[in-house]
């Protein structure tokens, strides 16, 4: 283990409407061109089309979804004697909740013929219910492939 502090990077910036702290990052990562309004008008109308598709609190269905599309573990490039090995390593709390929504809003952008909004509640609708969307598979090839290189677990450190 490092022997340096670990800083704190919790900030107490809340979303307006949900006042969740994982909300106001996930506007802030769709974010266009420095324009927060327009960022907010598409999350919170994203979060009324899964209230109307699920007829469950938007909020749970958008944390769920996070998890379900949140890494365990990744794999680490090593260079070790002149080879580079991957190790699997896990993912902490926060960096694996910022890959999640990466993934979420990669995939939802890629996503062709409709509204950001509507590409974005499909792709959470489709992570809550742990059907084949893009992010889950994502996940899961991550997740495959630390268990493969799962022989160089011992070169950790």
């Amino acid at each position: 283990m490092s022997r340096r502090p670990v800083k704190k990077r919790e900030s107490n910036k809340l979303d307006i409407k949900y006042n969740n702290l994982l909300v106001e990052k996930f506007i802030n990562k769709i974010n266009f061109r420095g324009k927060k309004n327009l960022a907010m008008n598409i999350v919170y109308d994203m979060f009324n089309i899964l209230k109307e598709r699920t007829g469950e609190e938007p909020l749970k269905v958008f944390l769920q979804a996070i998890e379900n599309v949140r890494p365990l573990v990744e794999l680490k490039p090593r260079r070790i004697g002149g080879a580079t090995y991957q190790i699997p390593v896990e993912v902490p709390q926060a960096r694996s909740e910022n890959m999640a929504m990466r993934w979420i809003i990669t995939y939802a952008k890629a996503r062709k013929g409709k509204p950001v909004k509507d590409k974005l509640a499909e792709e959470i609708l489709a992570a809550y219910k742990k059907e084949a969307s893009q992010s889950i598979k994502k996940r899961e090839d991550t997740h495959k492939m630390a268990e493969a290189n799962r022989a160089f677990a011992h070169y950790r450190w």
